[in-house]
């Protein structure tokens, strides 16, 4: 069967859901702080409103993992859609200026928040059982390309339906993205799976999984860490140093932008690589562009020079697209996948809330210029800890790679 024919056979399934939750978070998250002013909050209580959505996926990932592994991914994936649906009708009420109206919206905010751990651990965790061994990185690269690709259209929809609508606009665009998303994920499939195999699930726990893969996670998991926390960064040091050496505010989020589409672009041949070279070619080489980014990001001084370190800034985010799906999809046993990767996405959540923090406290100290760079360190770190760490495999003809696969998952349910 031939590789194009394969990867089509899940774009439904997954690559189109995909593209519609991302589309639906990108239509609502430029809007989130203007929401909350809308309401009467002050700065802080905007910023602490938007940070809604980063706790409410850090607090459900590992309940995520239970839930799929106890009524299936398709199923946990309509939950998440559902679950969204609620918290975005949840966003539309206004009670006016106050407290109980700011208490709703971030009650709402929240679920978003939750459902898109759900929705996306249920998602990885399909794809991962869906799609041939050989082609597991160039799937999930694409799957979170196809996020990115959402994510960068969302704004602009959602910027023309406020001018229709005001600021509910974007959550009726948002609203629509789910609601599609979720009728695809109807008639998608379940998986198949043996009662023994479900059974056999049932008895894993998330104690179980540390207990088992502690090493894992204190090793290959630092370098997690540590890639997710100057991936958060680098989405907040654009508009920051834009605006430190004077840049109009339009000009900085057409740097972005353009930062943006570079990042959405590059996922598959990165995947391609990872798929035919291993892992390490790609995961390496995406923290040293990052890492090198931030350290030239200080010697901009316009438009044009940050621009340029912008793009490489994205190219760099680019090339790494899925990488920690697709290494979280290999270490994992078959048997309780989703509560392992339910653990992993706390890895990754927790590198997400640490990164910003890094930059904003050496800010404080050193000034701007030095905390970009100091977040440049953190990359380099990253790499050295990926490089070590992330399994090496021989490259293997397609027979050879998918049979030495499946004994390592038989091995693994043994233990």
């Amino acid at each position: 069967m031939s590789e194009e024919f394969r990867l089509r056979s899940v774009a439904v399934a997954a690559f189109a859901p995909a593209t519609l939750f991302g589309l639906a978070e990108g239509s609502m998250m430029p809007v989130i702080a203007l929401s909350a002013y809308d309401r009467g909050a002050s700065t802080a209580i905007a910023a602490l409103i938007g940070s809604l959505l980063g706790i409410g996926s850090i607090v459900t990932n590992i309940p995520s993992g239970m839930l799929a592994t106890r009524i299936g991914e398709r199923k946990s994936m309509l939950v998440g859609a559902v679950v969204t649906v609620l918290g975005l009708s949840f966003c539309l009420v206004n009670l006016g200026h106050g407290m109980w109206s700011l208490l709703v919206y971030g009650f709402g905010t929240l679920l978003i928040g939750a459902a898109s751990s759900i929705y996306t651990l249920a998602r990885q965790s399909y794809l991962t059982e869906m799609v041939p061994k050989h082609m597991r990185a160039r799937a999930l690269s694409t799957l979170g390309g196809t996020l990115r690709i959402g994510m960068f259209l969302g704004p602009f929809l959602g910027a023309g339906a406020i001018k229709l609508w005001g600021l509910p606009g974007a959550y009726y665009v948002s609203l629509a993205a789910i609601i599609a998303a979720g009728a695809i994920v109807t008639f998608v499939p379940d998986l198949e799976e043996s009662a023994e195999h479900k059974a056999a699930a049932l008895q894993v726990t998330s104690l179980g999984i540390l207990k088992q893969y502690w090493r894992t996670f204190l090793t290959l998991g630092s370098g997690i860490v540590l890639l997710s926390a100057i991936r958060q960064t680098r989405q907040v040091v654009i508009p920051l140093w834009a605006a430190h050496i004077g840049l109009s505010p339009t000009t900085s989020s057409i740097i972005y932008g353009v930062a943006g589409a570079i990042d959405a672009l590059t996922f598959y041949p990165a995947g391609k690589v990872m798929d035919s070279y291993g892992r390490r070619w790609v995961a390496v080489p995406c923290v040293i562009i990052l890492g090198l980014s931030f350290i030239f990001m200080p010697l901009t001084r316009g438009a044009v020079t940050l621009g340029c370190v912008a793009m490489i800034m994205g190219f760099g985010n680019g090339i790494g697209s899925g990488i920690v799906m697709t290494l979280g999809a290999d270490i994992s046993p078959s048997i309780g996948r989703p509560t392992f990767l339910g653990i992993w996405r706390e890895l990754a959540d927790a590198g997400q809330g640490v990164g910003p923090v890094v930059l904003s406290a050496v800010t404080a100290a050193a000034g701007l210029g030095c905390g970009i760079i100091v977040s440049g360190v953190v990359g380099f770190a990253a790499a050295a800890a990926l490089w070590t760490w992330i399994p090496s495999r021989p490259r293997l003809t397609r027979g050879k790679a998918e049979a030495t696969d499946d004994a390592t998952d038989e091995a693994t349910a043994s233990r």
